[in-house]
């Protein structure tokens, strides 16, 4: 399971895979709660967008933004069931979180260190994901949120070395960037079948 990233500020790489232009920012870790960078595409205009997006997604049932706090992954075995995600998933509202590095905890050393992950190739990630909105009762501001998608990562050679021992092995799926818009245009029955360990690029430990 990923709680935090490293967003890219990589202009190039985004405007390269998306022709989009990346807000200029310094790169900071993004926890739940926390604003991270998302790409997404309306089905109704066919346009593609990027722009800014809590971590932890807050359905539009929701009674509080608090929600968003234990959303930020969702198991893509359960994704279209479970009531948090069920309506963006099926709603086709898949997202890519832009991102340089996530962390999770190796165990290795018979102790919990903080382990930066990256592409071996040192190139952003786009992250698979599932947005939606939210609106704030009081204020009426709208809120967009998303979640990381998370597989079974017991078969993944980098991916495997993480979380305690006995526990299960669990990973987001940053995607290989031919993969990037199949995951924008995604049905739900071609989104799962994105989900697994070969739609993900060769993934290093980071010093």
């Amino acid at each position: 399971m990923c709680v935090q990233y490293l967003t890219t500020t990589n202009a190039d790489w985004v405007k390269t895979h998306f022709d989009l232009d990346l807000p200029s920012a310094q790169a900071h870790d993004v926890f739940p709660t926390y604003p991270g960078i998302i790409v997404l595409k309306s089905h109704h205009t066919h346009r593609i967008a990027l722009g800014p997006a809590r971590f932890g997604l807050i359905p539009a049932w929701a009674k509080d933004d608090d929600f968003g706090r234990k959303t930020y992954n969702a198991r893509s075995e359960t994704v279209g069931e479970k009531p948090s995600y069920r309506s963006a998933w099926t709603k086709r509202q898949y997202a890519l979180a832009l991102a340089d590095a996530f962390y999770e905890p190796c165990y290795e050393s018979g102790k919990a260190v903080r382990t930066k992950i990256i592409q071996a190739n040192h190139e952003p990630m786009a992250i698979a994901s599932i947005w939606d909105t939210w609106t704030e009762p009081e204020t009426g501001e709208l809120i967009v949120s998303f979640s990381m998608l998370t597989i079974d990562a017991s078969q993944h050679t980098v991916m495997n070395r993480c979380h305690k021992p006995g526990e299960e092995k669990r990973t987001v799926v940053p995607l290989k960037t031919e993969l990037l818009h199949d995951w924008l245009n995604a049905t739900p029955e071609s989104a799962h079948a994105l989900l697994n360990l070969h739609s993900i690029p060769e993934l290093t430990f980071s010093e």
